[in-house]
Parts: C-alpha cells; structure tokens; sequence
C-alpha cells in the first residue's frame, strides 16, 4: 500500500481547494470521493465577490465562465414592506458574483486538482472506516463501487465529506455548536424567470416564509423556498406534489412581491429537492491524524450563500496550519488544532451566527422593522449591509453604521 501525507474524503468545493493547496507545498495527496465526476448535489452554489476572488487565485475562475454562466453584482432583498437594492461592494477587484451549477463547478475543481503534482486521485470510494496507530488516525479503508475493499494508509485524514461527514463520525470530533433549523427548504430550478432590469440576486423574508433566487447557467434561475416545519398544510403538499406546491405557496405567501409574479410565469426545469429538517452546527476541526473542511467543519442555513466561500477559505486555512508545522504533525496536533480553530472562527464564525438567527422562525420586531426601513432608504446603508455577505464589511461595523443611521435620523 502506498503511503500518503494527506488523505482527502471527499471532493467537491473543500476537498479539491485542500488538494490543490496542499499540493502547492509538495505533499503527496489522495483525493478521494463516493461520487464519480460530473455530479450534481443539492446546493444553491453561489459564490459572492470574496468567493470570486478565491476562485480567481486558484486558477479556475476562467475555466468556470467559459461555461457561459452569467455573473451578476446587484441584490434585491425583501424583509416584509422594506425592500432593500444595491451592489456588492468590490472585494480584491472583483464587483461580480456567480451562481454556477455544481455539474460544472465540481468537475472544473477536481480536475484542476487531479492535474497537480503529486495529487492522485479516486472516483467512487467510499470510506467506511479508519484506520488508527498508537490513538491516532493513520488512513481509511473503504469500498469502490465495484465491491472491491481497500485501505490506504496517511499522515493525515481529512473530512471533505459534507454535514453528514463520516469522517467526522468516525474520528469522534466533539459537536461545539447545533442549533436545529425551524424551516423546511426545497429547491428547483426555472426556465423563463424573468427579472426587471439588470440579473441579480432576490431573497425574500415576508411572514414565516423564505425565498431565494439566484441566476445561473443554461438559461436557468435556482429557486429555494422555505417554510416552518411545525407547518402541517405546506408540508403535507410538498410532500404530495413539491413541483405543484413551489408555484402555490408562492402565489399563497408571496402576493405583492417580484417571485410571486415571476414564479408562477416560469417552468420548472427537472425535480424539486427537498431538505427537511438540519442543524445548523461546529465542530470541533482537528485531532491526532485528523482534520474537517467545509461543511463536515460548519454546516450553515443555505439562506446566508456562505457555504461555498467558507468552504474554501477553511480550506485555506487548514493548509496554511499544516505548512506552518510541515515535518513536524506528530506530537504536535494540540497546537495546531487550537490555530486552526482560532482562524476558522475569527473568519467565519460571526456569519454561522448569522445563520443561527436566520433559521429559527421568529418575526421581525418593530424595531428591526424601523431599521430594515431606514436601510432601504440609504445607499451607503445599502452597500455596508450587502457587504456583510460577501466580507467588504463585519456585521460589527454594520452596527456602527446602523446606530448612525438612528441617530440622523431621531
């Protein structure tokens, strides 16, 4: 059996942006995935500014527009009667975002990450256990679909594997945070959506209900709608006909509002797919021979488009920390663990708790009510809270600005 320094278990957005850092430094690596590539999964695959940035320092953002996928800057967000319109504030020059299909996204990163040095990689794997050493973890076994077992053994193990993570399961990492959501999400994709003006992003809050809506490729919008799970009706009639069911709640909870005119105009493209029911949750991120990127770290409520970006950058981060101790990993896992877990959560944890707060069921108060107002009436306002989401501003300096704007405004 060949030994590698970094076993990779999955490789969608995660896997393949470790493998190709990772390669950067000279590491042998395995990148490994149950699935065989193309292949789609169920995802809103946005990628806002900052994400486009990532994109383009890896070398991948041309191959992904070559796909003819259109890119957009403008968001219309909906809170109730406050409609708040704008652009995304440039980040590392770039003033554009892309919702690509994960048929194309994937494949574009896994075969730019196959094609590095030293990156050798295996389609429809699936890893069943792990190996262990002395209390750590030393490499995976694993079936292919072919029904033929196979064990690989490595330095290092890494989840890519997504929110139900095997690895993760398997290494034992401590759950930090679980916040269950409240809401149903279901998701299709539409043919003739048409927008006024410009293409851009929508995301509606009106009641108890969610929207989104993003542009992508072959002609297509990806359309997301989430409902209360306590919900008995919505349930009942997504279960029965989901198809049928995104048009009606639509026209039911969505009067007066841009996709309740758009939707019921627009065909449906395919299935609808359905999430009932997660947790919004963190995880512990490394231990002896183990680590966690991407959604097998933090899965958040997609409603935030956050998922993607982070996928990347703990990715990034997680590389950064390995190369920092490079020869060095055994008996030092302690330390690493803890810098890898103070970067990934100076850098994304204010946007999970974001999430957390997105995927409970709770109205708008009058005084979020007051502010969302005086948001939608000032541009500058504007940019910094649409900057919130693709990381131009924090949310605590948004609270600078939004304690200004009451105070102009008293």
């Amino acid at each position: 059996m060949q030994a590698y320094d970094v076993i990779i278990a999955g490789a969608r957005v995660a896997g393949s942006t470790l493998a190709y850092e990772l390669s950067k430094s000279g590491y042998s690596v395995l990148l490994l995935d149950k699935a065989t590539f193309p292949s789609d999964t169920l995802s809103t695959h946005n990628f806002l500014t900052h994400g486009m940035a990532m994109l383009e320092e890896m070398g991948v953002l041309d191959s992904l527009l070559a796909s003819g996928t259109p890119t957009y800057s403008r968001a219309v967000i909906q809170f109730d009667d406050a409609v708040i319109d704008g652009q995304f504030p440039e980040v590392k020059g770039r003033h554009d975002c892309l919702c690509i299909r994960r048929t194309v996204l994937d494949g574009v990163l896994f075969r730019h990450a196959s094609n590095r040095p030293r990156v050798s990689t295996l389609e429809g794997f699936r890893v069943t256990g792990l190996l262990w050493e002395g209390g750590a973890v030393a490499g995976v076994e694993g079936v292919t679909r072919a029904g033929e077992r196979m064990k690989f053994p490595a330095k290092l193990v890494v989840g890519a594997d997504g929110r139900n993570s095997a690895v993760r399961k398997l290494a034992g990492a401590e759950t930090l945070i679980s916040v269950p959501t409240d809401f149903a999400s279901y998701i299709g994709y539409y043919e003739n959506y048409r927008q006024e003006g410009e293409i851009h992003t929508e995301l509606y809050k009106v009641g108890d209900k969610l929207g989104i809506v993003f542009p992508t490729g072959d002609g297509l919008h990806v359309v997301g709608i989430m409902f209360p799970l306590a919900d008995e009706y919505w349930m009942s009639r997504f279960r029965q006909a989901p198809g049928e069911a995104m048009s009606e709640i639509v026209l039911d909870s969505f009067q007066g509002t841009a996709i309740g005119g758009r939707l019921p105009k627009a065909s449906l493209h395919g299935h609808v797919k359905g999430l009932l029911g997660y947790d919004n949750d963190w995880h512990r991120g490394m231990g002896e021979g183990w680590a966690l990127v991407g959604d097998a770290l933090s899965f958040k409520d997609p409603a935030v488009g956050q998922g993607m970006p982070d996928a990347m950058l703990s990715a990034r981060f997680l590389a950064g920390v390995l190369n920092r101790y490079e020869g060095r990993w055994e008996g030092h896992w302690d330390v690493m663990s803890e810098a890898y877990q103070k970067q990934t959560e100076e850098a994304m944890m204010s946007r999970f708790r974001m999430a957390c707060q997105f995927t409970k069921n709770v109205p708008f108060t009058p005084e979020e009510h007051y502010v969302n107002g005086l948001i939608a009436a000032n541009p500058d306002a504007t940019a910094a809270f649409l900057g919130i989401y693709n990381h131009a501003v924090e949310p605590e300096q948004f609270q600078g600005h939004v304690m200004r704007l009451i105070e102009q405004n008293r």
